[in-house]
C-alpha cells in the first residue's frame, strides 16, 4: 500500500493520488461494514482474527487499504492502456472503469478460495454458495464496489490535467501480478484449480496485454518526437550575413 502511495504521489502528483485513494479506501470500507452487517453487497460473511484491528468490530483495517492499492494499480492500467486507443473519451472513462474493475474481481476469484477455503481461513461464508463455498453475490458485489469508486475518481480526475505514466508501469504490474501470485499459490496448494484458471484468463492476461499496449503507445510516442527533432534539424539552415545561398 505504501509502495503505491508513494508511486501515485511522485508520478501523478498529490491530487490524483489523494482523489483516488481517499473515495477507494472510504467507499470500500463503507461496503465491507454493510457487508459484514447486512449480507449486502457481498453475501453473508464474517472476518476471523488474522488479518489485525478491525474497524467497528467487523472489517480488518488492512481489507479497505488492499482495496486501494490493487484497486488503483488495476485502475491505471486499464486506463494507461486505452489512452492511445482511437475512440471518444467518454468511451475511453468508461472503459478504464469496467476493465479496471473486472481486474480488481478477477484477483477475488483467486484470493477468495485461497482465504476463506483452505487450513487457516482469514473469513467465513455464513452462507456458503455454489463457487468454492462462495455464493456468486460476491463477485457481483466486488465489481460493483470497484466500479463506484473508480467512477468517483475518474470524475474528480478531470479537474486537473492529468499525463499518465504509460512507460512506467512496472510498479503496477508487480502488484497486481504478484498479490495474484500469492492467493494461486495458496489455492493450489488447496487443490482449487477452476478459479485459478478463471482469474489467469480474465485478470492476468488483461493486466499483461494493456500494459504492452501503453508500452507500446509510450514507444512510438518517443519515436514520433525523435523524428520531429530531427526533420527541424534538417530544415533548420544557417545563412551567415551578407550570403546568399544558391
Amino acid at each position: 500500500m505504501a509502495a503505491v502511495a508513494v508511486y501515485a504521489y511522485r508520478n501523478l502528483g498529490l491530487w490524483h493520488w489523494l482523489t483516488f485513494m481517499l473515495p477507494a479506501i472510504g467507499l470500500s470500507l463503507g461496503s465491507e461494514l454493510l457487508g459484514t452487517s447486512t449480507g449486502f453487497p457481498f453475501g453473508h460473511y464474517r472476518y476471523l482474527s488474522g488479518l489485525g484491528y478491525k474497524i467497528s468490530g467487523l472489517v480488518p483495517f488492512t481489507i479497505p487499504l488492499s482495496w486501494f492499492y490493487l484497486g488503483f494499480s488495476a485502475y491505471l492500467l486499464a486506463r494507461a492502456g486505452l489512452a492511445s486507443r482511437q475512440m471518444p473519451n467518454w468511451l475511453r472513462y468508461v472503459g478504464a472503469i469496467a476493465l479496471g474493475s473486472l481486474l480488481l474481481t478477477s484477483w477475488d476469484f483467486v484470493l477468495d478460495p485461497a482465504m476463506s477455503q483452505t487450513t487457516m481461513p482469514f473469513w467465513v461464508w455464513e452462507q456458503p454458495g455454489a463457487f468454492f463455498g462462495m455464493p456468486y453475490q460476491n463477485f457481483a458485489g466486488w465489481f460493483g464496489t470497484g466500479v463506484v469508486f473508480m467512477t468517483v475518481a475518474t470524475l474528480l480526475w478531470m479537474v486537473k490535467p492529468l499525463t499518465l505514466p504509460q512507460n512506467r508501469l512496472g510498479l503496477p504490474l508487480t502488484i497486481y501480478l504478484s498479490n495474484f501470485g500469492f492467493a494461486t499459490i495458496m489455492s493450489l496448494a488447496a487443490g482449487i484449480y477452476i478459479p485459478v484458471l478463471l482469474g489467469i484468463v480474465l485478470g492476468v492476461i488483461p493486466a499483461i496485454a494493456l500494459y504492452q499496449m501503453a508500452s507500446s503507445s509510450a514507444g512510438q510516442a518517443s519515436e514520433r518526437a525523435s523524428d520531429d527533432e530531427q526533420k527541424n534539424d534538417l530544415t533548420s539552415v544557417h545563412v551567415p550575413v551578407g550570403v546568399m545561398p544558391k
